[in-house]
C-alpha cells in the first residue's frame, strides 16, 4: 500500500528536575548547596533513509515520544541527557504543524535530519543559585517542559520526469515500456491510485527516473477525484511530460485536453508552469490519430515541443527519451525556499507570543493562561517556599499583578493558573 499523508502527534522528552541538597562530609564544615542540574530531554528528529518509499510505518503508530531527561543528583552531578528519538522517514517528505499550516521541514537527500519537536532543558538544581546573601538557597527547578505538536506528514514522489495526462491517456503503458516499472493498466479510469515510479536508461548512456501519476479531472485543484493526492506529487518533479491521447478514443478533443490538464496545475500552483513540458502524442498507431495531430499543432503553435509515438508499438519512443534526457540536462533543480544549514533545517526567527492572558470565568474567578507563563508555572516546585517566592516575583516581572489590577482584581480575589488557585495579595 502507497501512503503519502498522515496526521502524527509528537511529544518531545521533558527536562530532568533540578534537585535540593548539601554536602555533609566529614572535615568540610558548611559544605554548602551540591544539587546537580537535570538533564535535558530527547529531541523527536526526522531522518531520511533512501530505503523507504513510503510513510507506511506511520499507519500503525501515530504518536511519537522521546524519553525525558534524567533528575539531577547530589554532589553537583549533572542528570542524564535523553536520547533523541529518531524517527526514519523517506526521502521527499514535507513535515507541517497542522495548527499553524508553518512548514517545519522538507527533507529530500539521505541522511538529512530535522528536529521536529525541540526536547526541555533540564531545571537547574540549588547550587545553581547560591549567592553571597543566600549562600544555601532552598530553590531548585523543574524541567521545561519538551516541545509537543500535531503534525502533517507528507511524501511527494522524487522523480526528475512526471507523466501528467488525462486518465487513460497511456501513461502507465508508456513507462512499462521505456522502464523496468510494472505499473497495473486496465481499460478504464483511474487505474493508476498511487505514483509509480521507473528509471530510464536511454541508448546513450543516460538515465532519469520517471513518475506515472494519477489521473487528472477536471476540479482537481479542488480536490475532485484524485485532486490533491495527485498534484502534490507534481511539484517535485523537473519536468512534465504530457502524455495525450491523440486518437480520440473516448471522443474528446486532443487540444482541450492538454488546455484542461494545465488550467489544472495553474490552479493549483502557478509555479507549476513554468517547469518545461514535453507533449507525448500517445496511440499514433489509431485511425485519425495522424489528422487530429496536424490540427492539435495549429492551435499548440510551438508553444512545447511535439513528440508523436505508440507506446503500444513502440514507435517514437527513443526520439521522446533523448528529448527528455536533454531537457533533464538544462534543467535545474526545484527547491523549496528553506533556510537549511548543513543538512539541517533551521528555525526561523518567530515574534513572540504575548506571554500571558487574562479573562474572568462565570464564578468570579480571573484565569491566567498563557505558554510563556504556563511554563514557569510548569518548571517550579510548590513544595518548597524559596520556590513559591521567585515563582512570584518572576509573575510580579511580567506585569501580571498589574494587568491583574487593571482588570479589577482586588485584596483577597482568587487566581486560577491551570489547575493551580492562589489568593491575590496586595
Amino acid at each position: 500500500m502507497f501512503v503519502d499523508q498522515v496526521s502524527v502527534y509528537v511529544k518531545a522528552g521533558d527536562g530532568g528536575n533540578g534537585i535540593v541538597a548539601y554536602r555533609r562530609e566529614i572535615y568540610v564544615p558548611k559544605g554548602g548547596p551540591a544539587g546537580g542540574d537535570g538533564g535535558n530531554g530527547g529531541d523527536v528528529i526526522f531522518k531520511v533513509d533512501e530505503g523507504l518509499n513510503t510513510l507506511m510505518d506511520f499507519r500503525y503508530k501515530r504518536h511519537y515520544k522521546a524519553k525525558r531527561g534524567e533528575n539531577g543528583m547530589s554532589k553537583s552531578k549533572h542528570g542524564k541527557n535523553a536520547v533523541p528519538l529518531v524517527v526514519d522517514v523517506p526521502p521527499g517528505t514535507t513535515v507541517s504543524d497542522e495548527d499553524t499550516g508553518e512548514v517545519i521541514a522538507d527533507l529530500t537527500g539521505h541522511g538529512q535530519e530535522a528536529v521536529i519537536a525541540k526536547g526541555g532543558r533540564g531545571g537547574r538544581g540549588n547550587s545553581r543559585f547560591a549567592t553571597a546573601r543566600n549562600p544555601a538557597p532552598e530553590l531548585a527547578e523543574n524541567g521545561e517542559p519538551g516541545h509537543e505538536r500535531q503534525i502533517k506528514v507528507e511524501l511527494k514522489v522524487l522523480a526528475d520526469v512526471g507523466l501528467i495526462g488525462f486518465p487513460s491517456a497511456g501513461k502507465s503503458t508508456l513507462l512499462s515500456v521505456v522502464s523496468a516499472a510494472k505499473p497495473k493498466t486496465a481499460d478504464y479510469h483511474f487505474t493508476t491510485l498511487a505514483p509509480n515510479l521507473g528509471v530510464v536508461d536511454t541508448a546513450d548512456q543516460r538515465s532519469f527516473v520517471i513518475a506515472d501519476l494519477p489521473g487528472l479531472i477536471e476540479g482537481a485543484h479542488t480536490g475532485v477525484g484524485l485532486g490533491h493526492q495527485f498534484l502534490r506529487h507534481v511539484e517535485r518533479t523537473r519536468v512534465m511530460l504530457h502524455v495525450i491521447d491523440m486518437a480520440g478514443i473516448e471522443g474528446r478533443d486532443p487540444y482541450e485536453d492538454f488546455v484542461k490538464i494545465n488550467r489544472e496545475l495553474k490552479e493549483y500552483d502557478t509555479r507549476l508552469m513554468e517547469r518545461p513540458q514535453i507533449i507525448a502524442a500517445n496511440k499514433m498507431d489509431m485511425p485519425g490519430a495522424a489528422e487530429n495531430l496536424r490540427e492539435f499543432k495549429e492551435k499548440l503553435n510551438d508553444a512545447h515541443p511535439v513528440y508523436p509515438i505508440s507506446a503500444l508499438t513502440k514507435d517514437g519512443l527513443q526520439e521522446l527519451e533523448f528529448a527528455v534526457a536533454d531537457l533533464l540536462d538544462k534543467t535545474p533543480y526545484h527547491k523549496r525556499e528553506l533556510e537549511e544549514s548543513d543538512e539541517k533545517v533551521v528555525y526561523r526567527y518567530q515574534k513572540e507570543e504575548t506571554p500571558f492572558t487574562i479573562t474572568k470565568d462565570s464564578d468570579g474567578v480571573y484565569v491566567l493562561s498563557g505558554a510563556k507563563v504556563e511554563k514557569l508555572f510548569r518548571m517550579t516546585d510548590f513544595t518548597k517556599d524559596e520556590s513559591v517566592q521567585r515563582f512570584a516575583r518572576q509573575l510580579r516581572g511580567m506585569g501580571v499583578d498589574e494587568a491583574l489590577r487593571q482588570r479589577g482584581a482586588g485584596d483577597g480575589d482568587t487566581i486560577r493558573l491551570k489547575n493551580f488557585e492562589f489568593e491575590f495579595i496586595e
